[in-house]
This record gives structure tokens, sequence and C-alpha cells, in this order.
């Protein structure tokens, strides 16, 4: 059995990978002890370390993305010294210009923020790692777990707050489901003596502004809670132009991990709407939780496409 420690397992990615592979029998995500270190590592001797993404380093304080960093640099000395390998996913974020066509493995993020060039520097050194994988993700969505836009997104409608989002903000939505199953097949492949170790991307299809995403999430979430007889009055929504001239897009290429691990990028849309239907499942049987801080305006998808109360 593959055997992979799970840094920050209240994390949204963290919880998909645990519940993808709770009845599976060849792969085991072990939840880390808030402190990690050579000894501790060793103890439990994994096949491998995980590091979800820190979602939206530009929106964080940077107190926390340098203790991200710093957590990476600490589990990267750790892991060269065990030969371990160690994967670890980055937000798309970090492309902070955007490009004008679908951005490659090949091209390396030049932030202006300096804390996000922190990130870009512990990058660098990862890949000196003979056994790394540098993840790069689109924004990530789901339901539960710390960083999940979705349950964020959800939770401000049904408080009828109006959200504002970016039209000129062109974005690929991913489903957390999604990473969960491509990294479980790339860790089972690399498991298995591939060692096609390097950088990837990873992304939902169908690039749409940040403000398209979030009112299909309005739509489809009314049309389901009308499916299942409820009538809730859901928050408005507010276009923004943040790029006067020319609309910012962050649209990962994603042909590497389809050519090399054979993992297909999934369509946003379906997986959204598999987890509406989860929702309001859960909702129609009480099982939500609609408290005033249920959620909050920390969308991990970037201080641009969050969407703002």
């Amino acid at each position: 059995m593959v055997k992979c420690l799970l840094s920050q397992p209240a994390h949204c990615l963290s919880l998909a990978l645990l519940d993808a592979t709770a009845t599976r029998g060849d792969i085991e995500f072990l939840p880390a002890a808030s402190t990690l270190d050579a000894a501790a590592i060793a103890v439990v001797a994994p096949d491998a370390i995980l590091v979800p993404p820190l979602s939206d380093p530009a929106r964080c304080e940077p107190a926390a993305v340098y203790a991200h960093a710093d957590h990476v640099e600490a589990l990267l000395e750790a892991s060269r010294a065990l030969g371990i390998p160690l994967v670890w996913c980055v937000s798309d974020t970090l492309f902070e210009e955007g490009a004008e066509g679908a951005i490659d493995e090949r091209v390396m993020p030049r932030p202006r923020d300096e804390t996000m060039r922190r990130l870009v520097g512990v990058g660098e050194q990862l890949r000196r790692h003979p056994q790394h994988i540098v993840l790069r993700l689109g924004p990530l969505f789901g339901l539960e777990g710390e960083d999940a836009w979705l349950a964020d997104l959800i939770d401000s409608l049904m408080r009828g707050e109006t959200l504002r989002a970016p039209q000129d903000l062109v974005l690929c939505p991913t489903s957390v489901k999604a990473v969960a199953r491509g990294l479980i097949g790339m860790l089972m492949q690399l498991d298995s003596g591939a060692g096609v170790w390097g950088t990837y991307h990873l992304s939902g299809t169908e690039p749409v502004s940040a403000y398209t995403f979030v009112s299909v999430v309005r739509t489809q979430l009314a049309t389901h809670l009308e499916g299942v007889g409820q009538q809730v009055a859901l928050g408005a929504l507010q276009a923004l132009n943040q790029h006067h001239d020319v609309p910012l897009r962050r649209v990962l290429d994603c042909r590497r991990i389809l050519d090399v691990f054979g993992i297909h990028q999934k369509s946003w849309r379906l997986e959204l709407g598999l987890m509406l239907d989860a929702w309001c499942e859960r909702y129609d049987t009480g099982g939500t939780d609609d408290s005033p801080d249920a959620g909050d305006d920390d969308n991990p998808g970037s201080n641009e496409e969050a969407a703002d109360t």
C-alpha cells in the first residue's frame, strides 16, 4: 500500500483525498501532526509527503504566506534527508499578470508582490529535489474544509448578501474532487516506478470569467433548491471591471499531465452540479450550517475574483 503523509489535514483538498481513498486498499493518506520534522516523518515512513495549496497568497496576510513557505522549506529539507518524494500544490494566482494564451509548465511566475515571490523562491528550491512534484492548480472549489471556495459562495448567497466578482478576469475553476482523483493516479504511477518528476498543471475545462462562475453557481443553486421544494431569496450579483484595457487571463495548459499520466481535465460545470446536488440533499434534510459566520469573504481564488460582500 502507498502511504502518503498529508500536511494541513483540514484543507479542502486534504478532505477530498481522505474521502476518495476511504474505501481503497492500495493507497492511504495519513493526516500529519501540526508539527512535522525529520524524526516524526521517519517514524511514519511515508512513500510521499503532500502539501495542499495556499489558496490565494495575494489575499493572505504576509505572515501566513511566509509561514507556509517556511513550512514547505522544512518539509523539503526533511524529505531530501530521508529520500522521500515531496508533492507541493500551488495556486495559479502566482501568475499575477496572467498571459494571452494558455500558460505551460515552462513559464515561471514572476509576481510583483514580495510575499508571492517568496513562494516562487521555494518552488525553485523544490525543483532541485530529485523526487518532487509541483502541481499548479486553478482556483479550487469544494464544499468542506479550509479554502472551500464554493462553500463560502453558497453561504453568502443563502444569507442574501450581494456578491461582487470581476467579469474581466478569466480563469479555470477546478473541482477539489477532480484534483484528488488526479493526485491519486499520479502517486500510484510514481510509486510503480514512473519516475516522471517535475512541474504539472491541472485545472477545470472551459475558461470563464470570475463573474460567470459565480453567476452559474447562483443559477444552479436556485434551480436545485426549487427542485427540492425550497424557495430562498438568494443574494444578488454585481459585475466588476478591474482590468480596464484587456481582460486578465489566467488559464493553465494541462497537456503535459495528460501526456505523462493520462489525467484528463474535468468539466467544472459537471463537477459543480454534482456538488450542488450533494449540498441541496443535505440542506433538505437540515444538515447544513446557515449560521451567520458559517462562511466569510475569504475566497481562495484570488483577491480579484473573490466574491466581495
